[in-house]
Parts: structure tokens; C-alpha cells; sequence
């Protein structure tokens, strides 16, 4: 998922990362062209690996939320065609009843002639008799045109349902098909991540990776120690300013989560992705949340920057691809991205686009 940086002038900073995304790709193509000519290619920065590496979660978390969405729509068509299905084979079973029942009248008639009920008056002894018999027939008559009335009713019904079902099925199929290709979409820009950080040194890799786990901003330990120590801190002070009700069992939701790892698609209780987290935290409050970033930012009052409070949802990046759960004093508990588990960080570490009081 993205990194949450904003640039900042640091090893991993400055003019390197506005051209990392050129270099480091370009780096691969130019491994190519002078294969076994005697040229080496240009071996990236770990400035220019990490900005890459940056852009590549960010990338891929959009499509995580994109995954998530299509995953949704999937669930919900899989289980109105499952329903449809269902009740289908109970009308189906329903149906084969009535005509195994008309099937067996329809035999005794025929073994008994189908006499004629004037013809029969003629050959019987007992004239009363018959006519207490001939009322009983035109009852049953009656019973046996409801129901083929009845079967008629139901073969209409399973009909359509069948057809409600291949409907459901197409949809199905559609999403399915989107679901594989955000996931494909998710794999490809997480492996791709992976690669370019297989080239740092294993120095350049710990470091990286040291940072990545504390949360640094640069993503290269660049930050002071200071700021490390700012963090840490609030890692373990907890919500800053007041949280009550369902804000309250939301963030101490949430808090019991931190050091969980980040798992694309995850909603727990061992993993997370972003809105993951946040809708597992409201549900523990009892508040039901859609699932993706891009829903959960319409599920309540939207209030501005000034106006936070503990428990709102605070949103990130132009295309709303990550959420937090804000707690007071310009702190969020996330899920920031693979290699980072869920922790609290300051919510001015990537570009705001907004935030949702729900609840």
C-alpha cells in the first residue's frame, strides 16, 4: 500500500525522488540494452528505489480499495444468486409435487373408463347413491382444477426465477472478473515493489525496512531522533483529548490492534488493511461501515480539518485510497501499508482529503 510520505529533503528526499520513477524503471531497460556488452547499468539510488517503491503502494492501494469494492459486489450478487437459486429448487420440488399428484388422477381416470356421469346414473341400482357420488366427483373436480391452476402458478414462477438467476449470474461473472483483475492489479504493483527493493544492499535494505517498521518519514531513517522519540511516545500514550461512547469503544477497538500486520483485502482479526481497520473498529462500537475507503468517506457527516474529533475517519490522497481512525491531537491509528503494521502516526504525514464523523 502507499508509503503516507510527503517528500521532504532527506537521503531518500530532494530532486532523486521527482525522477525516481524514470530512473528506477529505466535502470531495468538499460540492464537489457547492453547486456553482455560490457556496459553496466546504472545501479538506482535507494533514493530512487524508495520513491518508486513509494509510488508502487500507492498505486497499489488504490487498487486494494478497488479489490475491496469489487469483492463487495461480488459477495452481495453471489448471495442474491444463491437465494434465487434456493428458491428455486423449492418451487422446482414444489412443482413436481402437484404434477406427480395430477399424474396419479389423472391415471386412476383412466383405469376407471372415464364413464360418462349420465351413463353411470343409467347402470346404477341406487339413484341416491349416485348422486351423493356425482357431488363428490364435482368436488374433486373442482380440487383437480385448482390444481392444475396451481401448477400452471408455480412452472410461471420457476421460470422466472430461473431467469432472475442467469441474470444474477452474468452479474456475478462480472464482478468476479473484475475482482481477478484488481487483484492481479494489487499483486503486480506489490511484487514490483519487491524487486526494486531486492536491489538495496543488505545495509540499505535494513535501514529501509528499520524505518519503514517505526514509521519514519523519509522511509530511510532519516528522520532525528527527536522525531523517533515523538513517536514512540505517542505510540504508547494513546488518545489525545476527549473520546466518549461508541468514539470511545472505536478507538479502544483500534488500539488493541496496533502492532497487527498489514494485509491487503484483510478486515482482522489477525490483519488489516486500511478500511479494514477502521470498519472492524466501528463494527466493535456498533456502527456498520461499507467496506472501502471510497464508501466509508459517505457513511457520515463530513466535518473539516479544524473541526476533528476522536473517532472521525480522516481520508488521504486525491482519489480517497486511505483512511485512518483520528484520535485526538493531530494523531490517527492506521494500517499504513505491507512491512508497516498497524500503528498511530500524525495525520499531516500524508496529503488529507477529508474526514467523516460517523456514529
Amino acid at each position: 500500500m502507499a508509503a503516507h510520505r510527503k517528500p521532504r529533503q532527506s537521503p531518500f528526499g530532494g530532486q532523486a525522488v521527482r525522477t525516481a520513477a524514470t530512473l528506477a524503471l529505466a535502470s531495468a531497460a538499460t540492464a537489457t540494452v547492453f547486456e553482455g556488452s560490457g556496459h553496466a547499468a546504472p545501479r538506482p539510488t535507494p533514493a530512487q528505489v524508495k520513491a518508486e517503491v513509494d509510488r508502487l503502494y500507492e498505486g497499489a492501494e488504490v487498487a486494494t480499495e478497488k479489490y475491496n469494492g469489487a469483492k463487495e459486489r461480488a459477495d452481495t450478487a453471489r448471495a442474491a444468486f444463491d437465494r434465487l437459486r434456493d428458491e428455486a429448487a423449492r418451487r422446482t420440488e414444489r412443482l413436481n409435487r402437484s404434477r406427480d399428484a395430477l399424474g396419479a388422477v389423472a391415471a386412476a381416470q383412466y383405469r376407471s373408463g372415464g364413464l360418462d356421469p349420465a351413463i353411470q346414473l343409467a347402470l346404477t341400482s341406487d339413484p341416491d347413491q349416485y348422486l351423493e357420488r356425482a357431488a363428490l366427483a364435482e368436488k374433486a373436480g373442482d380440487r383437480q382444477a385448482a390444481a392444475v391452476t396451481a401448477v400452471r402458478r408455480e412452472l410461471a414462477a420457476v421460470r422466472q426465477l430461473r431467469a432472475r438467476s442467469e441474470g444474477r449470474l452474468r452479474e456475478l461473472t462480472a464482478h468476479e472478473t473484475e475482482l481477478r483483475r484488481q487483484k492481479a492489479a494489487v499483486q503486480g504493483r506489490l511484487n514490483a515493489a519487491r524487486t526494486l527493493l531486492a536491489r538495496l544492499t543488505a545495509e540499505e535494505r535494513a535501514r529501509y525496512d528499520a524505518a519503514v517498521a517505526a514509521g519514519s518519514h523519509d522511509g530511510a531513517g532519516g528522520a532525528t531522533a527527536s522525531d523517533r522519540a515523538d513517536r514512540a511516545a505517542a505510540s504508547v500514550r494513546g488518545p489525545i483529548g476527549p473520546a466518549t461512547g461508541r468514539a470511545a469503544a472505536a478507538i479502544a477497538f483500534a488500539r488493541a490492534q496496533i502492532g497487527k500486520p498489514y494485509v491487503w483485502g484483510a478486515t482482522g482479526p489477525s490483519a488489516y488493511d486500511c478500511s479494514g481497520l477502521t470498519q472492524a473498529s466501528w463494527r466493535a462500537a456498533g456502527v456498520s461501515l461499507p467496506r472501502t475507503t471510497y464508501t466509508q468517506i459517505n457513511a457520515g457527516r463530513r466535518v473539516s480539518r479544524s473541526e476533528l474529533a476522536p473517532g472521525d475517519l480522516v481520508f488521504f490522497y486525491s482519489g480517497i485510497s486511505h483512511v485512518g481512525l483520528y484520535i485526538g491531537g493531530g494523531q490517527m491509528i492506521h494500517a499504513p501499508r505491507p512491512g508497516a503494521p498497524v500503528r498511530i502516526a500524525p495525520i499531516d504525514e500524508m496529503p488529507f482529503a477529508g474526514a467523516t464523523r460517523v456514529g
